[in-house]
């Protein structure tokens, strides 16, 4: 028996109100998945209806919603920058403001060769974003986590892209008599007990790349501390950090001997990024 697409939008749309920000944009999302019709195709024909295998799978799926789930790890894709990802479990999901840190190593990176590290690389959504927009660039994108480092394979073979290296790595460990003209990372940055952590985050997104001790610094401090033994002289470091995080992030970079240290505003209005040189040898 079919169902009407319009009843059951109208119908998720409700139950989905405490579950997702944007209860009307998951729906659609949803039908899009399961049926192939585009947002614009679900509002231009009002006409279009569900087998019943559809319903079976869209009611699953609206469930785990509902339940709190993610939407990315639901759909197993997620949009950055113009890259279509797939996610899991394993990655975090790629969020808007880490696109910050893509444009920031854009305007460091003429057109030319040059080399990028990306610490912490999960799905490999900066380091496929920079490699997609530098094909000159050769990019190594590194990750402690087997399961991460096979999501960020899949997408760079998916997207095709030949610039780019994965391998594991715990932060520079493996990384042997090599160095960068550019070291990014969106590393780890939470505390652990830190009481603003949406639930949906603290429960279904990886805490190895969430919580970073204490004060959430210590991987950003090992980050800084080893970064100049990999960089080419006048190179830079990106990082993302915590919105409150910018000030202590900007003083172990001095404390460290980077200089030309600024945080820049990502999109919500938040000091998110903070870049440094090394220019000593």
């Amino acid at each position: 028996m079919n169902c009407s697409i319009t009843v059951w939008c109208t119908e998720t749309t409700s139950l989905l109100r405490d579950a997702s920000d944007a209860p009307e944009l998951d729906t659609a999302w949803l039908i899009e998945h399961v049926t192939g019709f585009t947002r614009a195709q679900q509002r231009a024909d009002s006409s279009l209806s569900l087998t019943s295998e559809q319903l079976h799978q869209l009611n699953a799926l609206r469930q785990r919603r509902i339940q709190g789930e993610p939407l990315a790890y639901i759909l197993q894709v997620a949009h950055f920058w113009t890259l279509k990802l797939k996610v899991s479990p394993a990655v975090l999901i790629p969020r808007p403001e880490t696109e910050l840190v893509v444009e920031r190593s854009l305007h460091h990176l003429p057109k030319k060769q040059m080399s990028v590290l990306d610490l912490a690389t999960g799905s490999g959504a900066i380091a496929l974003a920079i490699a997609s927009e530098r094909p000159k660039c050769k990019v190594f994108a590194c990750d402690v986590s087997e399961d991460a480092l096979a999501v960020a394979r899949e997408n760079s073979l998916q997207l095709n892209l030949s610039n780019i290296e994965i391998q594991r790595s715990d932060w520079f460990g493996a990384i042997h008599g090599q160095r960068f003209d550019i070291i990014v990372s969106n590393p780890p940055y939470i505390a652990v007990d830190d009481p603003n952590v949406q639930t949906d985050v603290r429960v279904y997104e990886p805490h190895l790349a969430l919580f970073a001790g204490g004060d959430g610094l210590s991987a950003i401090q090992i980050i800084v501390h080893q970064a100049p033994h990999y960089l080419n002289k006048g190179g830079w470091l990106i990082l993302e950090h915590g919105w409150q995080q910018a000030t202590k992030v900007q003083e172990l970079l001095e404390s460290r001997g980077f200089d030309s240290v600024a945080s820049h505003i990502d999109l919500a209005g938040h000091l998110r990024v903070t870049e440094a040189r090394y220019s000593s040898t």
